[in-house]
């Protein structure tokens, strides 16, 4: 049960309607997130113009998604889980075990991605002051100063949208249950 309200397109505040709009065109429903953060205008806003900025980033889709799915396992939000594992599966076109080894943390068997995984890791663990040998371990995978960056910029996203949802208590909306951790291996 959520802690927070879900509100709909009616009961929103007026600057959080034309957002929850666009949310819906984007989406073809309401994602519980944007229902719960469209009590804050200015947070729902932050969450889509970061978000936004972020799809701009020279890391791939399915390399972003692997920053979305890491910080959001590390961080407890299975309402985020699942959105990126949808995300992964059906936009990136990433393959089904390598999304399932995200969800669980463990290797992918592909190394660029498990090193952005790794690192994407370190930078949550450490609040961004990784090992200089984290570093040269990112950076050896082939990724540069500015993805480093990138990856906190994305760590930045998931921190909003994850603590927000883990506040909520957000439900899972059913066109995500699905991709809820665990739904995937069970199927």
């Amino acid at each position: 049960m959520t802690r927070l309200t879900l509100h709909t397109v009616e009961s929103a505040p007026a600057d959080s309607r034309p957002l929850m709009d666009k949310a819906i065109a984007n989406n073809g429903f309401l994602p519980n997130l944007i229902a719960v953060l469209s009590s804050a205008p200015v947070a729902l806003e932050t969450y889509l113009t970061v978000s936004g900025i972020n799809a701009r980033a020279s890391l791939s889709l399915a390399e972003r998604e692997v920053v979305q799915i890491t910080a959001a396992r590390l961080h407890g939000c299975d309402f985020c889980v699942a959105g990126h594992t949808a995300v992964a599966l059906k936009k990136a076109e990433m393959d089904t075990p390598v999304v399932c080894s995200l969800q669980l943390g463990s290797a992918t068997g592909d190394a660029r991605l498990d090193a952005l995984a790794d690192f994407t890791r370190a930078v949550v663990a450490t609040r961004g002051a990784v090992s200089d040998a984290e570093l040269a371990a990112f950076r050896a995978a082939g990724f540069t100063e500015g993805q480093a960056l990138e990856v906190l910029l994305g760590v930045s996203l998931a921190t909003l949208c994850n603590f927000a949802n883990n506040l909520a208590g957000t439900p899972i909306n059913p066109q995500l249950e699905a991709y809820r951790p665990g739904a995937l291996q069970a199927a």
